[in-house]
């Protein structure tokens, strides 16, 4: 900053002197000595002469540093002040913004906690994540919620990116991720690598499907994400703004794992095509409806 203080002097020098040197030419002579005394002039390597420094200070030494005081008059150094005023609030504006960004980078595909600020005609939601504003687009919401100023909820941070402005935050309800991030969260067998997550399918909104596998015998992959009395799984859906969720096991055997994600349909049978493109699930005529759910959501996902 210091350096740009200085840029800023150097420059306000060099035109008073061409402003000063033109005059001259006008006026058809040299520029006087007085009129040079009060530019400030930076050497690169910040040097001078010895025997310049020896009239200053009799006891200089080389390689010593040698403090000159600088006398500037009063219409300089005001100019000269708010010009260093002027590039050190830039500069802290500046350095503000790029901590932001670099705080904010660090979380980006994370979920966060925000309030909603406003909601604009084009449907696009302002959030206050604290430090800085993000931006929930119409196509990352979720059906489900109401966007009304005020209200806290969490996001799912998809992207942090450097824009003109300042960090540009871009928000999601509605993202796979988002579902990911809190069985993470509130599941303490995911977080610990006791159970693993394997996938999610999502109609945000509406209903989630996710699949969860253990090699530990002595744990219930189900029980674990679904909790006592349902605690662990009301606490998911109350997150994802009253979203259904179905939580099944997931098995290595593509058959029992279609079995599993058509839950709660009972499913007779799985015929798997030769080439494993394709499957077909054999249900008892009164279990069709629950396999394929309401339009089609449940053979969906």
């Amino acid at each position: 900053m210091v350096e740009d203080i200085k840029e800023e002097e150097l420059e306000r020098s060099r035109e008073k002197f061409k402003e000063r040197r033109e005059q001259a030419r006008k006026e058809g002579r040299e520029l006087r000595e007085e009129e040079l005394e009060d530019l400030v002039h930076f050497n690169e390597k910040e040097q001078i002469m010895f025997s310049d420094a020896k009239e200053i200070d009799e006891d200089i030494e080389v390689g010593d540093t040698l403090k000159i005081p600088l006398e500037i008059p009063g219409e300089f150094g005001r100019m000269a002040a708010q010009t260093a005023k002027q590039v050190i609030i830039q500069k802290l504006k500046e350095a503000e913004r790029e901590n932001v960004f670099e705080e904010y980078k660090e979380k980006e595909g994370t979920i966060v906690e925000g309030v909603i600020q406003s909601v604009k005609d084009s449907g696009n939601v302002l959030v206050d994540l604290g430090k800085i504003n993000g931006f929930l687009p119409h196509k990352e919401q979720n059906p489900q919620d109401e966007y009304a100023p005020g209200k806290r909820l969490i996001f799912h941070i998809k992207s942090v990116e450097k824009g003109s402005k300042g960090p540009e935050i871009l928000l999601s309800r509605s993202s796979e991720e988002m579902v990911n991030l809190i069985f993470e969260r509130e599941i303490p067998e995911i977080e610990s690598g006791e159970l693993e997550l394997k996938s999610v399918a999502r109609e945000a909104g509406s209903r989630s499907k996710v699949s969860v596998w253990t090699d530990d015998d002595s744990i219930d992959p189900i029980g674990s994400c679904i909790g006592r009395r349902g605690s662990r799984i009301t606490t998911i859906i109350d997150e994802l703004g009253g979203e259904k969720v179905d939580v099944v096991e997931y098995s290595d055997d593509p058959k029992e794992y279609i079995k599993n994600a058509l839950s709660p349909a009972d499913v007779e049978e799985v015929k798997i095509s030769e080439y494993g493109e394709e499957a077909t699930a054999v249900v008892d005529e009164d279990q069709f409806s629950l396999a394929i759910g309401k339009n089609g959501q449940n053979v969906r996902l």
